[in-house]
């Protein structure tokens, strides 16, 4: 399982979700120019996060311009393959999206295995 980071930025560029393949694997992609603690303006910083599957519609809320918190997972693989050197690819996967701009509410997903919202009466016991 690959570690969760968070940053906020300003949303730069939204693109449109796009389906790859026979199977309806969807994904879309947004650049954010970070914001918050360490940054420097004069030399700012644009970084590339992907949303995947039932996650694309998160962005469906935002537009250039505001300024959101986005948690994403970062992620890699490796590719050879056609007698070519191997190649290494990584990607910022984002799965929860939350708005700083003022007035603008940002409904934000719960994390994978958030069990808060489960009820303190909930009896899990497995009776085998």
């Amino acid at each position: 399982m690959s570690k969760s980071f968070e940053v906020q930025g300003i949303v730069h560029s939204i693109g449109e979700t796009t389906e790859y393949g026979q199977n309806g694997f969807t994904k879309r992609e947004f650049v954010l120019k970070l914001t918050g603690e360490g940054e420097n303006r004069d030399y700012p910083n644009y970084i590339a996060l992907e949303l995947i599957k039932d996650k694309c519609a998160l962005m469906d809320q935002y537009q250039i311009g505001d300024e959101i918190s986005t948690q994403f997972n970062l992620n890699g693989r490796l590719w050879s393959g056609n007698d070519r050197p191997e190649k290494c690819f990584t990607s910022l996967q984002a799965w929860k999206i939350g708005s700083l701009s003022a007035g603008h509410g940002g409904e934000q997903e719960p994390p994978p295995g958030d069990y808060s919202q489960i009820p303190p009466d909930f009896d899990d016991d497995i009776p085998f």
